[in-house]
């Protein structure tokens, strides 16, 4: 009952005759002013209660709900345009995404950089969508809302996320298909690192490979992601004998986590630096560089070798695409005929993650054959660096210029202030240190010079 019916029925009976009385004798000019006199009714309006007794209408759930998702905001990277790092902007999106049946909504926690990501940026990944776009193959999370016809999650799971694109983002819809149970102890940034790069790494040595006990294997970029997992991975079978390609400085982190023969790629030939060790060839190699490292490849195999194309890492020589490597590349572009392979006893093997997704179940039992040693104890994910998404130029670059050992990995939570006031500090430290660097170089010149006129 509203409270405008409620002042009658409190009234004695005379005193409503006389109203009604002088209401008859009044103009009506004077309704306002009875109006005003009325007891002022609007906050037991509001009421659920007096809402109930006056019939009106309460807003459904169902509309609440969509007005929720109308306001709802999180953050995203997209990638705006091809060019340098500038190009993947943080921007703000409206509206919760759409979940459909078989979907589930996750929160996510970190994310995975992967060497695609970086050739998507230039226009060199032909399965990342056209800008505008969302990056991102991998994340972990957890799970806020599930879709119709999903049993096999619920909210509150921690998973492993992989698609095709678009896991950039504080949250995303995916199929419940795409999502893996996090095993107990496992972080979310160990997650993020996990399935891209294991689940390469293990369908070119094992599917393709055929790696058994006492063969060699060449590893590219070793101290990678990839590089990292397949070194995991050949540790898993018996006496194998695994050459790793990393700069010097790398060598000791590799050498622990199970390359036999480090080599510096920059400073050596490592054709030359194999066939010293190993003067009959190699069992397998791992070619994620394309160009002219094919070649060396397949010609260090020995007979019965099998060389694993999966990349073409060569082609990133800076923040741009650089038309000229594109081209030298595609210049020295691996080729043989079917007779040359017959009479060298060789095989070439291409792998590309990102034309399996018609495959996924396929993908799946990879996925989860990798979580198995993972529970078992046999890989463990090395995470280099983590940054959050307002970084995410220095991450790339981190990792374009082959600064990182292990994953990088993104974070979509906010940076803190703490942390955006000590970054100034650090880059004023750097600039201190180069100074101080600069003055000792100077002094001691100045110490070198009387030396050279006593001479």
């Amino acid at each position: 009952m509203s409270g405008e019916d409620a002042p009658p029925q409190q009234q004695k009976p005379e005193e409503q005759s006389k109203q009604e009385a002088k209401s008859s004798e009044e103009p009506k000019a004077a309704e306002p002013k009875q109006q005003q006199q009325e007891p002022k009714a609007e906050p037991q309006a509001e009421t659920p209660a007096a809402a109930e007794a006056t019939g009106a209408e309460k807003p459904s759930a169902a509309a609440t709900a969509s007005e929720e998702e109308v306001q709802f905001t999180y953050r995203a990277l997209v990638l705006s345009g091809y060019g340098g790092y500038d190009k993947v902007k943080l921007q703000v999106k409206k509206g919760k995404p759409a979940l459909k049946a078989g979907d589930v909504l996750v929160r996510v926690k970190a994310c995975g950089l992967n060497f695609a990501d970086l050739l998507g940026r230039q226009g060199l990944y032909d399965r990342l969508p056209s800008p505008p776009v969302t990056p991102g193959m991998e994340c972990s999370g957890v799970v806020e809302a599930v879709g119709e016809e999903v049993t096999d999650r619920k909210v509150g799971d921690k998973v492993l996320v992989i698609c095709r694109n678009g896991l950039w983002q504080e949250v995303v819809a995916v199929p419940t298909d795409h999502t893996f149970l996090m095993p107990e102890g496992m972080s979310f940034e160990e997650a993020a690192a996990l399935l891209i790069n294991y689940i390469t790494a293990y369908m070119i040595l094992f599917d393709f490979g055929n790696l058994r006990p006492n063969q060699s294997v060449l590893i590219h970029m070793a101290a990678g992601g990839v590089g990292i997992a397949a070194t995991q991975l050949c540790k898993t079978v018996k006496d194998v004998t695994v050459f790793g390609t990393a700069s010097a400085s790398k060598h000791e982190v590799i050498s622990q986590g199970g390359v036999t023969h480090p080599i510096d790629y920059r400073t050596r030939d490592y054709v030359e630096e194999i066939r010293k060790i190993s003067p009959k060839g190699l069992d397998i190699v791992l070619d994620p560089l394309g160009g002219s490292d094919t070649n060396k490849g397949f010609n260090l195999l020995k007979p019965m070798g099998k060389l694993i194309t999966y990349g073409a890492a060569n082609v990133l020589t800076g923040p741009k695409k650089n038309l000229f490597a594109v081209a030298k590349s595609w210049y020295n572009h691996f080729s043989v005929n079917v007779q040359s392979l017959m009479n060298s006893n060789k095989a070439v093997c291409g792998f590309h993650l990102g034309y399996l997704d018609g495959e996924f179940e396929l993908v799946a039992q990879v996925a989860n054959k990798v979580l198995e040693l993972y529970g078992q104890g046999k890989i463990k994910p090395r995470v280099d660096s983590t940054w959050h998404f307002e970084q995410v130029g220095d991450a790339m670059r981190r990792m374009q210029e082959r600064n990182n050992v292990g994953k990088v990995i993104l974070l979509p939570e906010p940076k803190k202030e703490e942390e955006k006031k000590e970054e100034p500090k650090k880059e004023e430290e750097k600039k201190e240190e180069k100074k101080d660097k600069k003055e000792e170089k100077k002094e001691e010149k100045k110490k070198e010079e009387p030396k050279k006129e006593e001479n």
